[in-house]
C-alpha cells in the first residue's frame, strides 16, 4: 500500500460549526478514506446571556471544550453570508472569530466554506433550504429524525462539505462537468 492509500484511509475528527450569536450549530463527524459517521452534533444556546461580550466569551469556552474532549484534526465554518444588517454581521464575524481563535489556539487548521458550498455540496444545490439539507443528511447518515434546531444540521453539513473537498484543489477555472463529479465521487451518485 502506497503512502497516499495510507493516508487516504487515516482516520480524522473534523468539527464544523455554523457561527450564530443566538444559537451555533457544531457537528463532530468521523472519516476514514470516504466513509464518514457522526460523533456528536447539536447546538450552543447563547440567547440566554445578555451582553454580547458574554456570549462571545461562552462560544470560546464551548468550542474549546469541544476541542479537548474530541481533538479534531480540522474545523470547518461556514463563512458569513451578506446581509443589508451591517450590526448583525458585525456581530456573526466575532463569533466566527472567536470559533476560530479557539482553534488557532490549540494550532487546528481551519477552512471556511460559503454556505452556497456547503448546500451544492451536500445537496447538489448551492440554493437549496435548510429543510432541504437536514432531509438530505437524514438520509446520508440514516438519522432517525432531526434535531429541533436546524443550525446542528447546518454544522454537519459544513463538516461533511469539509470531507467532501479535503485534500483537493479546487477548482478557479471552468468546471470538469457531471461525467468527472461521478467519476471522482461514485458513493455520492445512486445508479
Amino acid at each position: 500500500m502506497s503512502k497516499a492509500q495510507k493516508n487516504a484511509l487515516k482516520e480524522k475528527i473534523i468539527l464544523g460549526i455554523d457561527p450564530g450569536t443566538n444559537v451555533m450549530g457544531y457537528a463532530l463527524i468521523k472519516t476514514t478514506g470516504k466513509n464518514y459517521e457522526i460523533i456528536q452534533y447539536g447546538v450552543i444556546q447563547l440567547k440566554k446571556y445578555g451582553s454580547h461580550e458574554l456570549k462571545l466569551k461562552k462560544i470560546f469556552e464551548r468550542i474549546s471544550s469541544i476541542i479537548e474532549d474530541f481533538v479534531p484534526d480540522s474545523v470547518a465554518l461556514e463563512a458569513p453570508f451578506y446581509g443589508a444588517n451591517v450590526q448583525s454581521m458585525l456581530k456573526l464575524g466575532r463569533a466566527q472569530g472567536v470559533a476560530m481563535a479557539a482553534a488557532l489556539s490549540r494550532e487546528i487548521p481551519i477552512t471556511e466554506y460559503s454556505p452556497k458550498k456547503v448546500k451544492q455540496s451536500v445537496t447538489g444545490n448551492g440554493n437549496a433550504s435548510k429543510e432541504q439539507v437536514a432531509a438530505m443528511l437524514q438520509t446520508l447518515f440514516s438519522l432517525k429524525e432531526l434535531p429541533t434546531y436546524l443550525d446542528a444540521t447546518d454544522a454537519l453539513a459544513v463538516a461533511l462539505c469539509h470531507h467532501f473537498h479535503e485534500g483537493r484543489v479546487q477548482s478557479r477555472g471552468r468546471s470538469k462537468g457531471w461525467k468527472s463529479f461521478v467519476e471522482d465521487n461514485p458513493d455520492r451518485v445512486k445508479k
